[in-house]
């Protein structure tokens, strides 16, 4: 087979604030064969090798969305669309799976999709584990790592989640999942179900103390798997961070002893802002009914307030993580929140805003995420390694908005 030498572009580096310019780089058998000056290339058969005039653009690491749900289209009515028949959930799938290539994003960490029984295996379980079977090895398609179905109090989201009602039932509920296969196990920890508020100054009750989710911690451990937890207040990332979970997704609401005794820990933060992001305009862009919206925190002088008030706490508690040493991987939560499955650039534009420098933003959404998943080539580019990694038109190192202009993947 032939190669593709991507002549004069400039190159992000994992760990500086500057890129290196002009470089080339070969790609041989879907390997990078080596990375050079481009007045210093080695010699090389150019008979059966694409040359790719590159100058303008920047090779970029394949991106890592730490928080995705592969099986749902995103939009205002994003829980509607998970219930959806499984076939059309496996449809809204293969067109992520193109905006997801064509926006750079190499790697999805799927942390829950709809239990039903899938079309084609035949099987009943979370219809992410079947594609992430499927696609393994494909292209076009991306890597997969996935927590199979949400476990949560029963009445959290219904028809959606997993329901229990106590620790024995956590426990066993998330043995099923691990028993079916999956990377990860997704734990609801919200004392409230998502799209509404609670009055200034109330908290409530953790769903689950840090005893009921330990054993469940214990148990992944024990076979491979991680932990992790959708918490957008203290007391969940509280009796989450307590018990030892591997993760807390979103953190709306971190403090700065939850925030030292993650970074103490080693626990993951998978920031989601764009997310508070894409409610913004739905008083305006959508038909849904006032009332439901007023109710979810979305419209209205309340809401308005009240998702003012989360963007900044959410912004807040990012700084604090970073400022704490907590290792940030970005997501999106496409399909599983209100926003898409190409949309990982506008989260990496919304930690930058937050006080990230651009190049840690970039590395949210590039190596700190292959950290999360414990794989040494997600993320990052190196000679040797796979040709995971796409071409933007522009610095995304001084202008984080260049990670939308997407000129080329390698892969």
């Amino acid at each position: 087979m032939g190669g593709t030498l991507f002549r004069d572009a400039a190159l992000v580096s994992a760990e500086s604030a500057s890129l290196t310019v002009g470089v080339s780089v070969l790609v041989e058998d879907g390997a990078i064969t080596w990375i050079r000056p481009s007045d210093d290339e080695p010699a090389i058969d150019l008979a059966n090798v694409e040359i790719v005039d590159a100058g303008g653009t920047t090779v970029v690491p394949g991106m890592v969305d730490a928080h995705s749900h592969i099986t749902m289209p995103g939009g205002s009515h994003w829980i509607d669309r998970a219930l959806d028949p499984p076939d059309q959930l496996l449809r809204y799938a293969e067109h992520n799976a193109e905006l997801l290539h064509r926006s750079g994003v190499r790697w999805c960490r799927d942390v829950g999709a709809p239990v039903r029984r899938d079309p084609l295996d035949g099987r009943e379980r979370g219809l992410n584990l079947g594609i992430r079977d499927r696609w393994r090895g494909l292209p076009d398609k991306p890597y997969i790592r996935a927590a199979g179905g949400l476990i949560a109090r029963r009445g959290y989201v219904p028809n959606l989640t997993i329901d229990v009602d106590d620790a024995d039932q956590l426990l066993a509920a998330a043995k099923r999942q691990l028993d079916d296969g999956a990377d990860l196990v997704k734990l609801m920890l919200d004392t409230i179900r998502p799209g509404t508020s609670r009055p200034p100054g109330e908290e409530a009750p953790a769903r689950w103390t840090a005893g009921d989710i330990r054993p469940v911690v214990d148990e992944a451990h024990a076979r491979g798997a991680k932990v992790t937890a959708h918490s957008t207040d203290l007391v969940g990332a509280r009796a989450g961070v307590d018990a030892g979970i591997d993760c807390i997704e979103h953190g709306f609401h971190l403090d700065a002893d939850i925030a030292r005794a993650m970074a103490e820990r080693g626990t993951f933060l998978v920031s989601t802002l764009v997310v508070l992001k894409s409610w913004t305009t739905f008083g305006s862009t959508t038909r849904i009914d006032r009332g439901e919206l007023v109710k979810r925190g979305l419209v209205g002088t309340e809401g308005r307030r009240w998702l003012e008030e989360t963007r900044e706490t959410a912004a807040e508690s990012v700084r604090i993580a970073h400022a704490a040493g907590v290792r940030i991987a970005a997501g999106t939560d496409f399909g599983g929140g209100s926003t898409r499955a190409n949309h990982l650039a506008w989260e990496v534009e919304s930690l930058v805003e937050a006080g990230l420098e651009p190049y840690e933003a970039l590395a949210a959404a590039t190596r700190r995420g292959g950290e999360l998943l414990d794989e040494a080539d997600a993320g990052v580019i190196h000679e040797g390694g796979p040709a995971d990694f796409f071409l933007v038109h522009g610095d995304p190192l001084s202008d984080p908005s260049a990670l939308w202009r997407v000129w080329r993947t390698a892969w």
